[in-house]
């Protein structure tokens, strides 16, 4: 058993692909080995995080995750532990479990387990264990009132709570939480589902069983899972050597050992600055009335800061253009035409705003090395021709990083925000297909994904990020690390992983302090 960090990267498997790892392991081990297996590995995590509760409510539900509740409950009720199961069936009328779970869980009452019919009044432990993979709450469905209700009182209660694999109505492949699509509940009961998992992340727990799921990385993931662990049950990636196990991971969870931050690290002592690179960043719009001249100075910082060789600014708009910033008088300012887009990375639309048209076209036809963000990005979604010089690009041998946030993401594919988030594992790989190009879905779990490579899911990053200004300092990042001598692919996770990392380095060492984008962008010196 291993607690996930942003240490290690880790491939991620969607339900289909568990179910297969289920069905291949199961059949080569006794009857009821995998669900005794993973009943153990979750009484003994319940038994660290809470060594101490006098009352354990384990929520069970119909199916297999049921089993696995019951059987944990059998081990902590072994070792001493007042343990209290509530189950679902006990409120059905046709209660049937899979012959597995109902093994578990007449080995369970056997054992004296005490079944009740409603939750302890307190208790200091909870453990989720209603529905697990691949199963989301349905209305019509017999008893996901009842669960509701059950997660409800478990949302506002101070104990901790462990999930048995995925935290009840979430989508292990997606991240998306299905808890506010109840037209058929009461209010009541709809804001119960709304609010099931609200202000209590920091005790939460989530134990994946077999194989790490996706869906706890990215959407609303990380604020259901809270903190993951992983129990293979004797699954690893070695067994997929093996002939039996021919299941690919869908994604890979992005962690330190892949990446590499520091683009100077390495260098050689007589490099100058064209070794590093140069940067040029076009955006900063002003007009009689608005003046975004911040985001292209955040994104120039974001490059100065991350080792460009030299980090040029060329601002859009009818305002006098600036000769210099006091503040961080390295960054070059030139108009436009004079920049040599071929040789240089160029950043292009941080505040934008409608004059980044104007230089798009020139910008995809010229850059041989292009980041894509914010209002580039809404140019191209109302312009075919610009479309298809971006989609050229690659046949071309240049190289192309889009960085949309959902609502930018779901206007390049023509559907909502909310569907993007619905599946922004299949999002992002639909804009890298369509684009061949690597493409940056910023976000809770932000994805990076290439045409033909594994997509990634980043570790690492926290809701301080959820301020203007960061999207900016990200794509200086990434620029800089193209300019000092990346693909696209690898400055861009690399960037991803540095960003977040960032802030959760702030969240650890200024608790209470708000980390705005100017101090993101000139980290470490911050």
């Amino acid at each position: 058993m291993q607690k996930i960090s942003s240490l290690f990267s880790h491939p991620l498997y969607g339900v289909a692909a568990t179910r297969r790892i289920e069905q291949q392991m199961a059949s080569a081990l006794a009857p009821h080995t995998l669900m005794q297996r993973a009943g153990l590995s979750v009484a003994r995590l319940a038994l660290a995080l809470a060594p101490h509760a006098q009352c354990i409510w384990i929520a069970c539900g119909p199916g297999n995750n049921g089993g696995d509740g019951f059987e944990a409950a059998l081990h902590l009720h072994q070792w001493g532990k007042p343990v209290f199961v509530t189950w679902t069936g006990l409120h059905c009328e046709k209660a049937e479990m899979p012959q597995d779970a109902q093994a578990s869980r007449q080995r369970a009452l056997a054992a004296g387990v005490a079944l009740v019919s409603k939750p302890p009044p307190s208790f200091d432990l909870c453990i989720d264990a209603l529905l697990g993979i691949g199963a989301m709450l349905d209305p019509a469905r017999a008893g996901s009132a009842l669960m509701l209700d059950w997660l409800h009182t478990m949302q506002r209660s101070s104990a901790l709570r462990l999930s048995v694999d995925v935290p009840s109505g979430l989508n292990a492949d997606t991240g998306f939480s299905n808890f506010s699509n109840f037209s058929n509940f009461s209010k009541t009961t709809k804001y119960i589902a709304s609010h099931a998992y609200e202000s209590c992340a920091n005790k939460l727990f989530t134990l994946n069983l077999l194989t790490l799921k996706p869906g706890l990385f990215t959407a609303s993931g990380r604020d259901c899972a809270g903190e993951v662990w992983l129990d293979d049950l004797g699954f690893s990636a070695a067994s997929l050597d093996e002939p039996a196990f021919q299941a690919e991971p869908c994604a890979w969870l992005l962690g330190a050992d892949h990446v590499h931050q520091d683009a100077r690290a390495q260098a050689a002592h007589a490099s100058h600055k064209g070794s590093f690179g140069d940067v040029a960043v076009i955006g900063g719009e002003s007009t009689a009335s608005t003046h975004m001249t911040g985001a292209a100075l955040l994104a120039a910082s974001a490059a100065l800061h991350a080792g460009a060789g030299r980090v040029f600014v060329a601002l859009l708009g009818n305002a006098p253009a600036l000769s210099a910033d006091p503040g961080q008088p390295e960054l070059m300012f030139r108009s436009p035409d004079a920049l040599d887009m071929a040789s240089q990375v160029i950043v292009c639309g941080c505040g934008g705003g409608q004059s980044v048209r104007s230089v798009l076209a020139k910008v995809l036809s010229t850059a041989r090395r292009l980041v894509l963000d914010a209002d580039a990005l809404n140019a191209l979604v109302s312009d075919t021709q610009l479309q298809t010089q971006l989609q050229a690009r690659h046949g071309r041998g240049y190289s192309t990083v889009l960085t949309p946030h959902p609502l930018e993401a779901a206007r390049l594919i023509g559907c909502s925000a909310a569907e993007v988030q619905a599946n922004r594992l299949a999002a992002v790989r639909r804009l890298a297909e369509r684009f061949q190009c690597v493409v940056v879905l910023k976000g809770s779990g932000t994805l990076i994904a290439a045409p033909g490579q594994p997509t990634w899911v980043n570790a690492t990053g926290n809701a301080l990020l959820a301020t203007a200004g960061t999207g900016d300092v990200l794509a200086g990042l990434i620029g800089a690390l193209m300019a000092c001598g990346q693909s696209g692919l690898d400055a861009a996770t690399n960037a991803v992983f540095a960003h977040g990392q960032r802030a959760d380095t702030w969240a650890a060492s200024q608790p209470g302090t708000a980390l705005t984008a100017s101090r993101l962008a000139r980290w470490p010196a911050a």
